[in-house]
């Protein structure tokens, strides 16, 4: 059974003491490939680092994080991620979007930030992963209004609802699922992942976010994705070998360009 985990931040502090181990569990629980998506200028070495340490099994994303986009920073932020994207070919520009949870009142250059990348993999012709926490319906407005972008990619972390999630189908996008789908106070997110295809969704962790349960408040790893590929498959009443290669053949597709 193989998986691939679309979403998961492995060069980031929280593994620097174990991270051989952490590639090694998810080897053994069948990941054959783990997407790492960029959060900004202050981890970007340690990301394309970790790459170049476990190519066969790591695919760097470039973009600037929405949280680490500012008045003071938005120039700086997008001018060092640029510059990588022209010394190197990478799989996607991610992760990008719209954060409302932390502050609001960066909104308006975080607009700008995420059309400006959506140019960016336009002219690359390369997917985005997009981050949406507390902005989903400003996002699925900023992809109406911007309909020039047609190269699709995951909508990271998705836990909206049945109507959010079939605009976004609509859009060309795939829906990124992780371990938020295992928690008690998930059900509008169940009701979502029941009625949606699985042709249509992917499989992240996040990590070292958001673990799945039985790990929930602890840190994430890869290899605990087959807790989510195991929920979607109760939830959906199918084999967790449908769901582990219905989600593998989708994340193949969102990177085919570049990757498969």
């Amino acid at each position: 059974m193989n998986l691939i985990d679309t979403h998961a931040h492995l060069y980031v502090k929280q593994f620097k003491n174990d991270l051989d181990a952490v590639l090694e569990r998810a080897n053994t629980e069948g990941v054959k490939k783990i997407f790492l998506p960029a959060i900004d200028a202050e981890t970007h070495a340690d990301m394309l680092a970790l790459e170049a340490l476990r190519p066969d099994l790591c695919e760097a994303m470039m973009g600037v994080h929405p949280c680490s986009i500012n008045a003071e920073t938005i120039d700086n932020e997008l001018l060092i991620a640029k510059n990588y994207l022209s010394s190197k070919s990478f799989c996607a520009i991610g992760e990008i979007g719209i954060d409302l949870h932390w502050d609001k009142t960066t909104l308006p250059f975080q607009q700008k930030a995420f059309i400006e990348q959506m140019h960016w993999a336009q002219d690359l012709g390369i997917p985005i992963i997009i981050h949406s926490r507390d902005s989903t319906d400003v996002i699925i407005d900023i992809l109406l209004e911007n309909s020039w972008y047609t190269e699709g990619g995951i909508f990271h972390c998705f836990t909206g609802n049945v109507e959010q999630a079939k605009m976004i189908i609509d859009k060309g996008f795939y829906l990124g699922i992780g371990g938020v789908v295992t928690y008690k106070n998930a059900e509008d997110l169940v009701k979502t992942v029941r009625e949606i295809p699985l042709e249509h969704l992917v499989l992240e962790t996040d990590a070292p976010y958001l673990a799945p349960v039985p790990f929930r408040g602890r840190r994430n790893e890869s290899s605990y994705i087959k807790h989510v590929a195991q929920k979607i498959s109760e939830i959906k009443i199918v084999d967790i070998k449908e769901v582990a290669t219905k989600t593998t053949a989708n994340a193949e597709a969102v990177f085919a360009k570049k990757l498969f």
